[in-house]
């Protein structure tokens, strides 16, 4: 087996991920992402101990032990773009020999489990709902750039969607991958929406959204809301989840992504002070992983 080169797989002097800065035993297996760094604090404040602290960029982590299980929360920033470093370093760091610069023998899996504030895009859908992506759709077209001999792309929703929404062609074509089911069976919880979340590679036209610059298609939301598949909706916008699911697929790992809606983008109503309904989903989450502890 040929060594990773020294430009795929960028180490810093001391041995860490080049963006990360994390060592193998820095992490584990339990992981929660945020987006906010801010937010690696509000987690981690529910931890009864924490040992580790490490931050570079928008990229925070700590570890710790909440009921006796060690948990690891880590800010990717915004972006598909940011998962695909955070995925590809995380998953070095486990199935890596870093000095050896060669991939285990024996495959190392992570539960990684996204926590983030998106827009929701039904009226029914009230600011504060907890919402559970079982399938991320992404525009972004981060997918495409990696070959996939499994599949993992499901195909007959994204020529769907792409029909029912008259998709402009000029655009990265849409992709859809389930999360994990072992983790959405173990993280849903009552009154919790679930169904497809799409992800976006911007804030604002992506979203359509219009400040002086008009998004290609103005009718986009109405026609995501309109959209279903087999019994699921198109419930939520954000930025992370697609990218998440499809390379935790790719390597091996397991991901969920739990949003709370913090805006309508229907009803036009937006949850000012979102940090007390974060916080009641930082704390469900917790006690789900280690409810066996």
């Amino acid at each position: 087996m040929k060594p990773i080169s020294q430009t795929d797989l960028i180490l810093n002097p001391d041995g860490s991920v080049y963006h990360l800065h994390l060592l193998p035993g820095d992490i584990s297996d339990l992981i929660i992402l945020v987006g906010d760094p801010g937010r690696v604090s509000q987690v981690s404040a529910h931890f009864d101990s924490v040992e580790l602290k490490k931050s570079n960029r928008e990229f925070e982590t700590h570890t710790g032990s909440y009921r006796r299980k060690r948990i690891t929360v880590i800010s990717t920033g915004i972006g598909t773009d940011n998962i695909d470093i955070v995925l590809n370093e995380l998953d070095a760091l486990v199935n890596v020999d870093l000095e050896q610069r060669l991939e285990r023998s024996s495959h190392r899996c992570l539960n990684l489990v996204r926590l983030g504030t998106s827009g929701a895009l039904h009226a029914d859908i009230v600011p504060g709902a907890q919402i559970i992506a079982r399938v991320a759709g992404g525009f972004d077209g981060l997918y495409h750039f990696y070959d996939d001999p499994w599949g993992y792309n499901m195909e007959e929703l994204a020529i769907s969607f792409m029909e029912t929404t008259g998709w402009e062609k000029k655009l990265a074509d849409p992709y859809f991958i389930n999360g994990s089911d072992y983790l959405f069976q173990l993280l849903s919880g009552p009154g919790m929406v679930s169904g497809i979340t799409m992800s976006t590679p911007g804030f604002y036209a992506p979203q359509v959204r219009s400040i002086r610059l008009a998004p290609v298609d103005r009718e986009l939301v109405p026609k995501m809301a309109s959209f279903r598949y087999r019994g699921m909706r198109i419930n939520n916008f954000e930025m992370e989840s697609s990218a998440l699911y499809a390379l935790a697929s790719l390597m091996g790992h397991r991901a969920i992504t739990i949003c709370v809606a913090i805006a309508n983008r229907i009803s036009l109503e937006f949850l000012d002070d979102y940090h007390p309904a974060v916080d009641e989903l930082i704390i469900h989450v917790l006690n789900k992983l280690t409810q066996d502890a």
